[in-house]
């Protein structure tokens, strides 16, 4: 096999997916990148770097400086743009970005901007949603304006009068999503409070505060808690909704971000746009000591064989359905290297037969599956198993030598390494697999059951490979073999 893999040569984190109305393929991220793609492989970079010059933004920088008179710069230093989210409000009849700027790690705001194109220039609109103030700084927001005259805003504080971010959010990574009825909702928050859903006027683009309900955990000022609290590490939210499975489908990102964070990508779903959103053992969480059992696992740290280096700390995604029905998650992918270097990847999602999504584990390159019944002959032979787990560290997953017989059995090899032509497998079987209709397989390792399917493509060192993708048990499993 060949080993090496494929480079954008362009950083664009926290990178949002939007596809404008021609079909052109866009993504925004953090520090106010934008690029551009043909093919969900390379990106064309227009914009880059937080400040006037930048062409992304008309009037961000101007005089007032409104998006940062609230936050100031992040911890002091600079001026923190992140996370933007991009939108064609056909109301408005204009792009609209939605983003956050930063001052710490709970004082921050969500932002409006407007554009008559997706690359911009975006004129920034006005703050709609603040987090972080105390009981001397409130004022300075517009919580007063949206809540009732005189209501009691004691449980925004703690004892001492500062923001209680372990039960309110901290207002970045904003993503805009309709629901089946056509109503348009912002899902958003980091870390702190955890994450909140709030719905948006879509003729103003504003937000609509709702009535508040205790039981439900639904506030006046921030909306509906979805998941997390306590401080945990949680962020990134996106929400996306499959007509075909019916099923709204949470995204987040666990870990810490850095290449040595564990930072990864989990998956909750509801039937409805304001949840329960639960995991695939029928669970949700607020404020937990714990949170790593939680939510399907879609990917974390990873190498195949074929890889040039081990590929680390995924996350922050997006997700969409293009035209032709396939559904695509976007991301940025670091990697074991003595950097913090990162790139977009773009790979295909499957659904399952219980209505999961399932990881293809290589960058997309035009796959698709095969609408056919597949038989063991086909299918037998050498894989690379990489099972990603349920934790949330810097350990490397690494890829385990199995064969799939034809009996249906998952056999170890007691050699494994790659390279070695030794055949002697242990006599106990690893696992099981049973063949489904059209791609469609379900196996059981070390006593998980997975539910996936099975596709062919090129891997990004250019090898052709027949990949088997799965989850179960909130965790997935990717299966390689070399063609």
């Amino acid at each position: 096999m060949k080993k090496g893999g494929f480079h954008t040569n362009t950083p664009v984190h926290d990178p949002a997916v939007f596809v404008d109305r021609d079909g052109s393929y866009y993504i925004f991220g953090t520090h106010m990148t934008a690029a551009t793609s043909k093919d969900l492989r390379y990106w064309e970079s227009f914009a880059d770097g937080v400040n006037g010059e930048n062409p992304l933004f008309s009037n961000l920088f101007d005089e007032d400086m409104e998006a940062f008179r609230y936050c100031g710069k992040f911890d002091g230093k600079e001026y923190a743009v992140w996370a933007p989210d991009v939108s064609y409000n056909p109301y408005l009849k204009k792009y609209v970005m939605y983003f956050c700027t930063s001052g710490s790690y709970i004082k921050s705001t969500i932002c409006m901007a407007t554009a008559d194109e997706a690359k911009g220039p975006y004129h920034f609109e006005r703050v709609i949603l603040y987090s972080g103030f105390d009981e001397d700084t409130i004022d300075e927001t517009n919580v007063k304006a949206v809540l009732p005259e005189g209501e009691d805003l004691s449980h925004y504080f703690k004892k001492n009068g500062k923001y209680n971010n372990l039960s309110w959010p901290n207002c970045i990574d904003p993503n805009i999503f309709h629901d089946k009825s056509g109503r348009l909702w912002m899902v958003y928050g980091s870390w702190s409070g955890g994450i909140f859903l709030i719905e948006i006027d879509e003729h103003t683009g504003l937000l609509i505060h709702p009535e508040p309900d205790g039981k439900n955990q639904v506030d006046a000022y921030f909306g509906r808690k979805l998941l997390g609290g306590g401080h945990k590490s949680i962020e990134g939210p996106f929400i996306l909704y499959d007509q075909v499975s019916d099923y709204y489908y949470l995204f987040v990102s666990f870990g810490w971000l850095a290449r040595e964070g564990g930072y990864q990508i989990r998956m909750f779903r509801a039937k409805k746009p304001e949840g329960p959103y639960v995991d695939m053992e029928g669970k949700t969480f607020r404020r937990v000591n714990h949170h790593d059992p939680y939510g399907l696992k879609l990917m974390g740290n990873y190498i195949f064989p074929s890889m040039e280096c081990g590929y680390k700390s995924p996350g922050h995604n997006s997700a969409f359905e293009d035209q032709d029905g396939a559904i695509y998650m976007v991301y940025h992918q670091r990697f074991d290297l003595p950097s913090e270097v990162h790139e977009p990847r773009v790979h295909q999602l499957f659904r399952t037969k219980n209505n999961w999504l399932t990881v293809c584990p290589f960058a997309t390159d035009g796959e698709m599956l095969c609408r056919k019944n597949y038989h063991e002959s086909e299918i037998c032979g050498t894989y690379y198993l990489v099972e990603h787990c349920q934790d949330i560290s810097n350990e490397m997953h690494l890829p385990l030598k199995v064969e799939f017989t034809r009996a249906g059995e998952i056999l170890k090899y007691l050699e494994q390494e790659p390279e070695n032509a030794n055949t002697v497998k242990e006599s106990k079987p690893y696992g099981y697999y049973t063949l489904d209709e059209e791609s469609c397989i379900s196996f059981n390792i070390q006593d998980i059951s997975y539910e996936g399917v099975i596709v062919q493509l090129n891997d990004e060192a250019g090898n052709p490979t027949m990949c088997i993708t799965g989850v179960g048990g909130n965790q997935s499993a990717w299966a390689v073999k070399y063609l």
